[in-house]
């Protein structure tokens, strides 16, 4: 029998709020911003807003780890957990870097009980450190009813959680005995919060966004249950009615709660809620839904069903990190939980002036990309439009300034920059004006796509383009556009400097 239905907040307005992102030919009107971090009861809060470094990773960081969950810790590691694919334990892996969570060991800390609860379907789990206590949270069916899925509790005193043992706290309860998943915690104004996904009674839809107050103990809540999010929009209904996999990040005054919607094929996206830092986070009024996806499938850079996030920071703290899973192909054969193959994938989150997350695409496979801001036009960053390499401000369609620095084509030691949302094309002079072109596999285009990576001709701590085939003449903007050019004047050194963000 369901228990009684709770107090709830209403169900989010479906028209408020935006994407942060807009279609390839549109010249957005948001400069770009990047913010310094810091990291507070395990989630990156906001700091001084300033130039970020860019971030090296490649991409997929860890095969067959799906709903992935990083957390940077006080001593130094990253703790990475995340769903097997056998749905039947509980795995996790430190390093001191994120890079190095790829080959780190993995360690089982727990596996699924033999019979009853807790003995199937066991998904996405959390790691947290609360209370100077590290705490689990994740998923799990009975081997008798595998789609009787609830949320459980895991705690371990010791100060590295791939050590000590792993007391079980039990279930989570909530005000419906009802199949629910996806825990997660945060804290905002010294108050400590649960947020989850469950199957409300009466409701047709597979799973609703849920949020309440933590009671004493960090397996336990308290008070009134927020209903948050509704699957109702198109791109949450596909497949299945689902809202799943809350995720928060808090910046800029703001709380910005990430969702995962629609079935886990490529149909399965990212939305996002944004409410402000002082409001009343249980009153559902104080938050604004995106009306379109965040975060969806691309064709061009070959990624699919990018969702299941968590949040994390740089090695230098200087940046947000998206911590996601996917797939390199959109096609799959039967039922998607039973496909192995969603990926740990890293990239950087970036920042609109405007003070809201900017997720970008999913990139591909591979290096990282970066940005290129220009050093004598603050905010202004290298991007194309139309295909011609341009210099402008408010690229908040963000993969238009994305670029990878891969081995050069002409070789020599030199560098090309591939587009990020436009995989095989590059960056390349043709009489002598810049564009970004696809690579047709001649000499000419190599030669062309190619330059030396030299120190910033204005500042040293940037960088500047060389010409492989014209030695002498730098990539350099001028009125707007970009060109290769010889440079003497110290304005000219200055627009042919940038800086990697």
């Amino acid at each position: 029998m369901s228990l009684p239905l709770p107090r709830t907040g209403p169900v989010i307005c479906p028209a408020v709020g935006s994407a942060p992102t807009g279609p390839r030919r549109l010249r957005s009107a948001v400069a770009a911003a990047l913010v310094v971090l810091a990291v507070s009861a395990g989630l990156p809060v906001a700091g001084p807003a300033q130039a970020a470094p860019a971030v090296n990773y490649t991409n997929p960081l860890v095969n067959q780890r799906a709903d992935p969950h990083i957390v940077r810790h006080t001593d130094g590691y990253y703790y990475m957990t995340a769903t097997v694919p056998q749905y039947d334990r509980i795995v996790l892996r430190r390093a001191t870097t994120l890079q190095g969570l790829a080959t780190a060991a993995e360690t089982t800390i727990w596996n699924r009980h033999t019979s009853g609860e807790m003995g199937a379907h066991i998904w996405a789990p959390e790691i947290h450190f609360i209370n100077n206590r590290w705490y689990v949270y994740f998923a799990a069916g009975r081997t008798d009813d595998v789609w009787r899925i609830r949320m459980y509790v895991l705690e371990n005193a010791n100060a590295n959680p791939l050590s000590g043992s792993w007391t079980e706290r039990g279930r989570i309860t909530t005000p419906w005995d009802t199949f629910s998943l996806d825990a997660s915690t945060f804290v905002a104004n010294g108050v400590r919060y649960l947020t989850w996904a469950q199957q409300e009674p009466s409701m047709p839809n597979n799973s609703n966004v849920y949020l309440a107050r933590m009671g004493a103990n960090p397996w336990q809540i308290t008070g009134t249950v927020t209903r948050l999010v509704v699957p109702t929009y198109d791109w949450e209904t596909r497949g299945y009615r689902v809202a799943e996999g809350p995720a928060v990040i808090q910046r800029n005054g703001r709380i910005f709660l990430t969702y995962s919607a629609s079935a886990t094929d490529a149909n399965y996206c990212l939305g996002m809620l944004t409410a402000s830092a002082s409001a009343n986070l249980l009153d559902a009024a104080s938050w604004s839904k995106s009306p379109t996806p965040v975060f969806a499938s691309n064709a061009a850079t070959g990624q699919y069903g990018p969702g299941h996030n968590s949040f994390t920071v740089s090695e230098d703290g200087q940046s947000d990190i998206l911590v996601y899973h996917d797939r390199n192909y959109r096609d799959i054969s039967g039922d998607p939980l039973n496909d192995p193959n969603r990926r740990t994938r890293l990239q950087k989150l970036y920042w609109n002036a405007d003070g809201t997350p900017n997720f970008g695409i999913p990139v591909p496979d591979g290096a990282t990309p970066v940005r290129l801001r220009a050093h004598d036009l603050s905010g202004s960053y290298v991007r194309h439009y139309d295909y011609r390499a341009r210099i402008e401000p408010n690229v908040t369609n963000l993969a238009d300034s994305q670029f990878r620095i891969v081995n050069g084509l002409a070789g020599g030691g030199s560098v090309s920059l591939e587009s990020t949302n436009f995989p095989g094309y590059y960056l390349r002079h043709r009489g002598y004006a810049l564009y970004v072109e696809k690579n047709d596999g001649s000499s000419l285009f190599g030669n062309d796509a190619s330059f030396q990576r030299r120190a910033g001709l204005a500042d040293s701590a940037g960088l500047s383009l060389e010409s492989q085939n014209f030695p002498g003449r730098y990539v350099r903007h001028r009125d707007g556009l970009l060109y290769i050019e010889a440079v003497s004047s110290t304005a000219e050194r200055g627009s042919a400097t940038f800086h990697s963000e």
